[in-house]
């Protein structure tokens, strides 16, 4: 049976910057197929300058009416996650997980947040292929037609005489 929803362990990395407007940043770098056993903000090592900490889990929903959006992610090469970050003060907390890049597209306009994608881990992409071989129909695509215009009824207007003034 294809589960709607899977949960999913994020990594990220705490960034030294540079600049004189911020300290750090904090950007998603990994998606664990699942919750480890590991307390939220446990710290995973060093990559670099790159500080690495377990940032928790969430659980991702998957949309029925999404499938195609889903299928496109998997078809398209690199399957992502995209991962929702949002500062608190000097930490971050994780927001969300979506497996439709549409939508991941569209959070990466709020402001405040970092929106990264992140590699999806092969246990949910086999999570996903099986939702959408078990859900997905097919939509016709459906071009609505106009209504002719009328070029006499656009140079009238409702009597002569504008609204207000006599005649």
């Amino acid at each position: 049976m294809a589960r709607d929803h899977f949960t999913v362990g994020i990594v990220a990395a705490r960034r030294r910057l540079k600049g004189p407007w911020a300290d750090t940043i904090w950007l998603p770098i990994a998606a664990l197929p699942a919750a480890p056993a590991i307390p939220v903000g446990t710290p995973l090592g060093l990559q670099g300058e790159d500080e690495t900490f377990y940032l928790g889990s969430t659980e991702a929903d998957l949309h029925l009416r999404a499938t195609g959006h889903y299928r496109d992610n998997l078809n398209s090469g690199r399957p992502s996650l995209w991962v929702v970050l949002r500062p608190v003060g000097e930490e971050a907390e994780l927001a969300s997980v979506t497996a439709d890049p549409y939508e991941g597209e569209a959070l990466a306009e709020s402001i405040g947040d970092v929106v990264e994608a992140v590699p999806m881990p092969g246990a949910i992409q086999e999570q996903i292929q099986g939702f959408i071989e078990a859900f997905h129909e097919e939509q016709n695509f459906f071009k609505r037609k106009r209504d002719r215009a009328d070029p006499d009824a656009l140079g009238r207007r409702g009597g002569g005489a504008r609204q207000g003034e006599d005649e």
